[in-house]
């Protein structure tokens, strides 16, 4: 099986499932526990550390570190209650919109 995006919705049914498990069972398990606050604050370490990967130039680095940013961010998204489709839905929705004309019409709500 070639490596390719759906990779993050079978990564996404695995992280929902285990939404409610015994925390000792398994990580995501454990970090769903501690709620949502935790595990905004994991991907925000995450995201940093992939910042500081790119800016020191090291591309293995930042792969492996994108890796735990999305990881995290499914995490996150099955905290909230968030389906992986809805993000989807809403890049769709601006597909093809100017990105300063994207952030213009954000910026006046």
């Amino acid at each position: 099986m070639a490596a390719d995006a759906r990779q993050l919705d079978r990564l996404f049914e695995v992280i929902a499932a285990r939404k409610g498990a015994d925390a000792a069972s398994s990580y995501t398990a454990k970090l769903l526990s501690k709620g949502v606050s935790a595990c905004a604050q994991k991907l925000g370490e995450e995201a940093v550390e992939t910042v500081i990967a790119a800016m020191a130039g090291d591309r293995k680095a930042a792969i492996s570190e994108s890796a735990d940013l999305l990881y995290h961010w499914l995490v996150l998204a099955a905290a909230l209650g968030i389906e992986p489709a809805d993000v989807y839905a809403e890049l769709e929705r601006r597909e093809g919109r100017s990105g300063l004309d994207e952030k213009a019409a954000r910026a006046g709500n």
